[in-house]
């Protein structure tokens, strides 16, 4: 297979590029194009064969220099995007994750916006901060952090965000847009998590067209919104969704051609499970206690004795997490964008 890493390939997302184009001139249309075309091509030998490994950190890595070229034509025509991020309490992961998306801002030119509070925030505090970044003009898209604290209804908070701005992709008003419009371009950003997975094997050029796909997890994050994005005209995928209460998951398994894992449980996907030449998306996350180093360590839900037997797996970590940021910064860029 060869790699087509948004070379040209039709894709299943909105293009608000395209909406952009027609507002600007040619000079920036022809350097906005260019900017979006610089990638080598050396990874498109890398599934010749089993066990290829997909790189989430490279593919993230070439969107974010294709995003730090974006924000520069923005800037250029005095637009200046700016993410803003929510974060209630001090809990380590969450403190750790909020930290990364604004390095990852400053990385190609995203302004940052932070709003703290402390962990005996009520909701009524919380809920105004998200009015305030409503309200900036400065914040062009942002994120409420979850989970929040006990007693913070977490659904609530998330209603009250502008759609418009709600760079998770998350607000049922989005959500009913992709449910809505299973062809054509959409205008609403995306879900960071399932719209990662689809650009990271897009990057590889695995067509998904026709193809089983098998999502292991009913979670809002990836499980219940990823067969959206995969049987949409573009993608074409046929998805079974298998969570607890599914009789003989490893029956649906064994028939797919691609597994989507997102259960949080480590090493659920053994090689017996899978058929020769499968996909392996690994996005589930847990933390297991490994005796040797005397520390806990991330696993996902795949085994890696399935590599051998699979076409193409992501590593977990090192997978789908790096494009999940990437996407991230990508629906802030792009309603960036939609402001030209």
């Amino acid at each position: 297979m060869s790699i087509a890493f948004l070379l040209g390939r039709p894709s299943f997302r909105s293009r608000p590029s395209h909406i952009a184009h027609a507002r600007l001139t040619t000079e920036t249309k022809i350097a906005y194009d260019t900017c979006k075309c610089q990638y080598d091509k050396r990874l498109s030998e890398e599934v010749d064969h089993m066990g290829t490994r997909i790189d989430g950190k490279k593919v993230a890595a070439r969107t974010k220099a294709d995003l730090a070229k974006r924000v520069e034509l923005l800037k250029a025509r005095g637009i200046q995007p700016g993410l803003g991020t929510i974060l209630v309490g001090s809990d380590p992961g969450s403190v750790k994750y909020v930290a990364g998306k604004h390095a990852d801002c400053a990385e190609i030119g995203v302004n940052s916006i932070k709003r703290e509070l402390p962990e005996n925030a009520t909701f009524d505090q919380v809920a105004d901060a998200v009015r305030q970044l409503n309200a900036d003009p400065a914040c062009t898209g942002y994120i409420v952090q979850l989970p929040l604290p006990r007693g913070i209804d977490e659904n609530a908070i998330i209603d009250l965000i502008d759609p418009k701005k709600d760079a998770d992709g998350m607000h049922p008003y989005n959500l009913g847009e992709l449910v809505l419009h299973a062809r054509g371009d959409i205008a609403t950003p995306l879900p960071c998590t399932p719209r990662g997975v689809i650009e990271l094997l897009r990057a590889y050029d695995i067509d998904l067209d026709g193809k089983e796909v098998c999502v292991l997890g009913r979670g809002i994050t990836i499980g219940r919104t990823i067969g959206l994005l995969l049987t949409r005209k573009a993608v074409n995928a046929t998805v079974t969704l298998c969570h607890t209460g599914t009789k003989d998951v490893r029956e649906h398994m064994r028939r797919a051609d691609v597994i989507v894992a997102a259960m949080g449980v480590a090493g659920f996907v053994k090689p017996e499970d899978i058929k020769e030449g499968s996909i392996l998306v690994d996005v589930g996350v847990s933390r297991v206690f490994d005796e040797e180093s005397g520390r806990y360590k991330v696993k996902g839900d795949v085994d890696k004795a399935c590599y051998e037997k699979a076409l193409a797996y992501t590593p977990n970590p090192g997978g789908v997490g790096p494009m999940t940021r990437a996407m991230l910064l990508q629906n802030v860029v792009e309603m960036a964008e939609r402001q030209l």
